[in-house]
């Protein structure tokens, strides 16, 4: 028992970290900008149980979809690195609607919240490799992506909150900075997607 508490714990940690709500707050304060504060709560909440679905189907049928379309673990790193980067360039030099251009109704759906940032490349390619590895440990992994994503889902509902903190200058000031980790953070995915790919 004590090991199975240890192997759902640390990979809930693993996860946890991959989902990077800390650094996420940055760009979603940004995407949801000018958007009344309780209505922001309702999208957050609504992007996370996207997200949940969606980790959920790669944990239980991650590898035989990737199959199925017959694309490999590479084509969703780099596939995710370039999402990245364009949200990343679109920080550094802000469009009249936004880093996301002009979206229904004014506010973000699907993308960029539930995917890339929550259910992001590196989480769904882990949970994958996680269930290639250790196929018999369903249950822990199952528990752990719901332990990591519950805490990722607390830390992600106070973002709205830090707006009041930091006011539109402090968050124009983060928005251009994490508009620079973006791309540097897609770049080093593209570099890693392509290094797999022709290592293969």
């Amino acid at each position: 028992m004590e090991n199975l508490g240890d192997s759902v714990w640390s990979a809930a940690v693993l996860l946890f970290f991959l989902m990077d709500p800390l650094g996420n707050i940055p760009v979603l304060l940004s995407i949801l900008k000018g958007i009344e504060t309780k209505r922001q709560r309702i999208i957050i909440a609504r992007e996370l149980f996207i997200a949940l679905g969606i980790l959920l189907v790669f944990l239980f049928a991650g590898k035989p979809l990737l199959n199925f379309l017959h694309l490999e673990q590479e084509a969703v790193t780099i596939s995710g690195g370039l999402i990245l980067l364009i949200i990343g360039l679109r920080l550094i030099f802000p469009q009249k609607h936004g880093p996301m251009g002009q979206t229904p109704g004014g506010e973000p759906f699907l993308v960029p919240i539930a995917i890339p940032m929550i259910a992001g490349p590196s989480v769904l390619a882990m949970l994958i490799l996680m269930t290639q590895s250790q196929p018999g440990n369903m249950t822990n992994w199952f528990f752990a992506l719901l332990i990591a994503w519950a805490l990722s889902a607390i830390i992600l509902q106070t973002a709205p909150a830090l707006l009041r903190v930091l006011k539109e200058r402090g968050l124009i000031a983060l928005e251009r900075l994490m508009g620079m980790i973006l791309v540097m953070m897609a770049v080093q995915m593209l570099i890693n997607g392509f290094k797999v790919l022709f290592a293969g």
